[in-house]
């Protein structure tokens, strides 16, 4: 049973690269639009037209143009870490409490805003809400509730232009019919294989009894059914907070304009991170790839994951679409860091019904081991690879 009032808000901008192009070319709106690469690329955002025609993120540019031939493709070209920052700017003339978990997605706790009912957090939100789209022209989805857990689930429900509010005390009973792929942790696999056992939606995992619980999820029983009833502590966490990111950057001695080499170095510098992440027992669900050039002007891409990690194999597909989207320029880099965020501590992700991720995850340490750890700084505080 939840207490108080519901202070966390959770903020997912809908289709964000799509919405941050057709800002820039509104009379695209209402079409079949997508963000990607033309030749050998990938679909990075797909407007929802497109998406109702079977466009998806990540699907390859080729296959989507087969499935919807009317489809617009866009190449890279919104500013998407600026619009971010803007967006979440405008969240922090709300409430100083907000974590930035992405480029499009945060956690908002109004708690400072001396709010005192239910009525008003709602104003408040769709105020804010309405203040996006009128400064920025992005459309975001809101979910309010008493915890972070709920609120990501509620704000992705009626997307887009979401907005859904939980009540005090009602969290179990708001998941309890929806479909149990949507707790965090349980993926198409898993989905699936719970599904073939009778378990469909949420509420069939407090139907469990304590023994048919441990016979389907083991050990983490427990914590599964606590997921089902809507229970989180996990605080909203700001960027000056301990345990935000772990990030390393490297210098160059001269300017580098290599595609090849700097890929390498950003690859580099994962197999460098990941080990500290491993270590401390946390995953991260946010890559993001900074670029900086002779004259120090500087830009950056971010792209998270369905579910944190601590595997280096999630990651690696992620870094040539986030260095080709950050260095917009092509012109001779100075510098490149990598920052992994959206730091998640406690048990890793779900995956009850296959040994691959625990192999892959025992393999990892046997090699952490052998190799011994790069140089890494956590905490936001950065190492230059050059020392």
């Amino acid at each position: 049973m939840s207490a108080g009032l519901p202070f966390i808000v959770h903020l997912d901008a809908d289709a964000f690269f799509v919405s941050v192009e057709l800002a820039l070319r509104p009379e695209l709106r209402g079409k079949k639009v997508a963000v990607g690469g033309r030749e050998r690329g990938i679909i990075a955002s797909a407007s929802y037209e497109a998406r109702a025609c079977g466009v998806y993120t990540p699907m390859p540019t080729v296959r989507a143009l087969a499935v919807c031939p009317d489809l617009i493709l866009l190449p890279h070209v919104g500013k998407y870490g600026e619009v971010s920052r803007q967006m979440f700017d405008l969240c922090e003339t709300l409430t100083p409490w907000v974590q930035r978990n992405s480029i499009d997605e945060g956690y908002l706790d109004l708690k400072p805003c001396g709010l005192k009912s239910t009525a008003e957090i709602e104003a408040v939100v769709r105020g804010l809400q309405a203040r996006i789209w009128d400064a920025l022209q992005i459309p975001v989805s809101m979910g309010i509730a008493t915890n972070k857990l709920v609120a990501q689930i509620a704000s992705k429900l009626r997307k887009p232009r979401g907005f859904v509010v939980v009540a005090p005390g009602d969290e179990a009973a708001f998941l309890a019919p929806l479909d149990i792929g949507k707790l965090p942790g349980v993926g198409t696999k898993t989905e699936a294989a719970l599904q073939a056992r009778g378990l469909r939606t949420v509420g069939d995992v407090l139907a469990l009894n304590d023994r048919e619980a441990e016979a389907v999820f083991g050990r983490d029983w427990r914590g599964m059914q606590a997921l089902a009833r809507g229970e989180d502590d996990r605080p909203v966490e700001t960027e000056h907070e301990d345990a935000k990111s772990y990030s390393q950057q490297e210098t160059f001695a001269t300017d580098i304009a290599a595609f090849a080499e700097i890929e390498r170095v950003a690859k580099r510098m994962i197999d460098d991170l990941l080990p500290k992440i491993r270590e401390d027992g946390k995953r991260a669900r946010t890559l993001t790839v900074k670029v900086r050039y002779g004259d120090f002007t500087q830009e950056s891409a971010g792209r998270s994951l369905p579910e944190a990690s601590d595997l280096e194999m999630p990651f690696y597909p992620l870094v040539t679409p986030l260095l080709r989207q950050a260095w917009t320029q092509r012109r001779p880099l100075r510098l490149v860091s990598v920052k992994f965020s959206g730091i998640e501590a406690g048990p890793r992700q779900l995956d009850l019904f296959s040994e691959d991720a625990e192999k892959r995850r025992k393999l990892a340490a046997v090699l952490d081991k052998l190799n011994g750890r790069g140089a890494v700084v956590k905490h936001g505080h950065q190492l230059d690879g050059k020392g």
